[in-house]
């Protein structure tokens, strides 16, 4: 009879041994957290239970937290970084040709950026390009020009104005081929340049001996020519890369547009394009002559 009483005793002090044994583990793993796995900062529920448990704790607590400014460890520094409008623009640049500026950029019309640097000095000729295939065929018609022209007779016909537009246009379409295709090269930065000299040697030679243009702006065009060529020569030698400027490169349209509409038919517009065109050239020979000049006393 004792031992049927002891019985339910023993099976009610195991309950509740169990019981405290449960109560006392979950007791441990609350007031333990579960370290965090990569981030050092609280997240922003725990910043949060922090700062209501420690305003209801203390009402001073709760007004001091109002009228100091936030803490470092704040919802935001939890988030991932963002980048950059700037940055994101440059990382879209290079997928996307027609973004922001490109358009402008891809015409010829912005060259605000640094030149590619394929074209600088010390990079490799690399003369298979499409835009060098243009330059290829500009450099080829040159003399076919100056052959229909002077079998004219008198420096005018359909065959000859029409090549000589193609050969400037060339000048253009090189340039638009580069930008799009991205086939920069050393060659043809060099190459460029001295075919747009010829053509319009090319051109001025034709009109001074047909008589088709002023004399004197002829004359003028081809000192400037010399001149542009002696100061390619100094900056060789002195080690000096001048970057065209936009006078100089707005130019070239009504120089080449003024012998092409020579070539086509007599008048006051042809001469006054080549006027106009001589002006900038000469506007722009003496900036690259300051600029030179202001480079090579700055390197000694």
């Amino acid at each position: 009879m004792k031992l049927l009483k002891i019985l339910p005793l023993l099976a009610f002090g195991t309950v509740l041994t169990a019981g405290c044994q449960k109560h006392d583990e979950a007791v441990d793993t609350t007031a333990t957290p579960a370290p965090a796995r990569s981030s050092p900062t609280p997240s922003c529920s725990a910043a949060r239970c922090a700062s209501s448990s420690a305003g209801a704790a203390s009402p001073r607590a709760s007004s001091r937290q109002r009228s100091e400014p936030a803490a470092s460890t704040s919802c935001r520094s939890t988030a991932p970084p963002r980048w950059p409008r700037a940055s994101l623009r440059a990382k879209r640049g290079s997928t996307a040709p027609f973004g922001r500026g490109r358009v402008r950029r891809l015409f010829g019309l912005d060259r605000s950026g640094p030149p590619p640097p394929q074209t600088r000095e010390g990079a490799p000729l690399n003369p298979w390009t499409q835009p060098n295939l243009v330059g290829y065929l500009r450099l080829v018609a040159i003399p076919v020009f100056l052959v229909l022209a002077f079998d004219s007779g008198d420096g005018r016909s359909a065959a000859s104005a029409t090549l000589f537009w193609l050969i400037a246009a060339g000048d253009y379409l090189d340039g638009l081929l580069a930008r799009v295709t991205g086939q920069y090269s050393r060659l043809g930065a060099l190459m460029d340049p001295l075919i747009d000299r010829l053509t319009i040697l090319a051109g001025a030679v034709v009109c001074w001996h047909f008589e088709l243009l002023p004399r004197w702006a002829l004359a003028l065009l081809a000192m400037r020519e010399l001149a542009m060529l002696a100061l390619a020569q100094y900056g060789l030698r002195h080690g000096v890369q001048l970057s065209v400027n936009w006078p100089g490169r707005i130019s070239v349209f009504p120089i080449m547009g003024g012998i092409f509409f020579a070539l086509v038919f007599s008048g006051w517009v042809p001469a006054a394009l080549l006027i106009v065109g001589l002006a900038l050239a000469i506007l722009a020979t003496a900036l690259y002559a300051r600029e030179g000049i202001a480079v090579v006393r700055a390197a000694r």
